[in-house]
């Protein structure tokens, strides 16, 4: 099997951290590291072996850890502080992320999994992405080509959620909640998760408002973009149904009512998710030409370079990518 692509992260983040944690468990085998040697030295890695591509790893001595340092990487990351947004880190993280995408899309690698990234960190870079979803995106679309359509998915061992909006604030966010967007998710989950799990999901719809509107007393967002476009996923042949209250349809679903949670939200998705641990729960880009996890957590700038970083979720995305790549 083709090896894992692991990027960084923020430098200055646990992503490294967690990098290394992973591999000294052993979790990491059949992986490389697109980073800095000296950033990976800095979070703990004994051993490193400097590789160009993936198809190197073979020749790797073991114990090693193998990592491609990407063409104009920032120098003197290991040198800044711990736990601050540096603009060099977010060009760093950006750098090893359009890396990661290249050996992948050239046949080199299996799947991206991505270490936390900074979105402050990215800004400052310059970086036109607010965090890896948008960026991923672009880097999938050939020139002149529309980009596909793509969603996040948060999942764990008891609970899966497709957002339709991320990285986008309420108001705005409210404005893109819109029947296509709608249609939109209900498709990639259906077509994305029906390989995964080997039938077609059952997909709970949660809506928008309080009560899912009750009767149109507390807004008509379910009424008139919801319900259409379940209706229309229903006739092509996907099990979506709803729109049910957001409060209480997350439990349904952990409770085995239903294999994914369709939410609007950010928030309204993915605080049932994280609530259930960050240490466990994987973050899925769904409708991307390639196969990319990663850990269900941020950087967390306020432990990192203390040795207190869990490495689990960064565990379970590198399992979860190597049997999604397997499929």
């Amino acid at each position: 099997m083709k090896p894992l692509v692991v990027t960084m992260g923020d430098a200055l983040g646990i992503g490294p951290e967690i990098i290394v944690a992973a591999f000294a468990r052993g979790e990491l085998d059949g992986a490389v590291v697109v980073g800095d040697v000296e950033v990976l030295r800095r979070a703990g890695a004994p051993l490193i072996a400097r590789i160009d591509a993936p198809a190197d790893l073979p020749q790797v001595p073991p114990g090693c850890l193998p990592v491609i340092v990407p063409p104009a990487l920032p120098a003197g990351l290991a040198a800044l502080p711990w736990g601050v947004v540096r603009a060099e880190a977010g060009a760093a993280a950006a750098l090893c992320i359009e890396h990661a995408v290249r050996c992948v899309q050239r046949g080199e690698a299996a799947a991206v999994v991505t270490a936390p990234v900074h979105k402050e960190a990215l800004a400052a870079a310059g970086v036109p992405y607010p965090g890896h979803t948008e960026m991923l995106q672009a880097l999938a679309t050939p020139p002149g080509a529309a980009p596909p359509p793509v969603r996040m998915m948060l999942a764990n061992d008891e609970l899966r959620v497709v957002l339709v909006t991320i990285h986008l604030s309420v108001r705005r966010a409210l404005d893109a909640i819109t029947p296509e967007a709608v249609l939109d998710t209900l498709r990639i989950a259906h077509r994305s998760l029906a390989r995964t799990l080997g039938h077609a999901p059952r997909i709970a719809v949660a809506g928008l408002n309080p009560h899912a509107g009750e009767g149109g007393l507390f807004g008509d967002e379910e009424a008139a973009v919801i319900a259409p476009a379940i209706a229309v996923a229903r006739a092509e042949g996907v099990d979506a149904s709803g729109p049910y209250a957001p409060d209480t349809v997350f439990m349904r679903a952990r409770r085995g009512a239903f294999d994914v949670v369709v939410a609007m939200l950010h928030d309204h998705g993915l605080i049932p998710v994280k609530y259930l641990g960050v240490e466990h729960g994987v973050n899925v880009t769904l409708g991307l030409p390639f196969v990319r996890t990663s850990p269900d957590h941020g950087t967390a700038f306020d432990i990192a370079g203390r040795g207190l970083a869990d490495p689990s979720s960064l565990i379970a995305a590198a399992a979860l990518a190597r049997r999604l790549s397997a499929d």
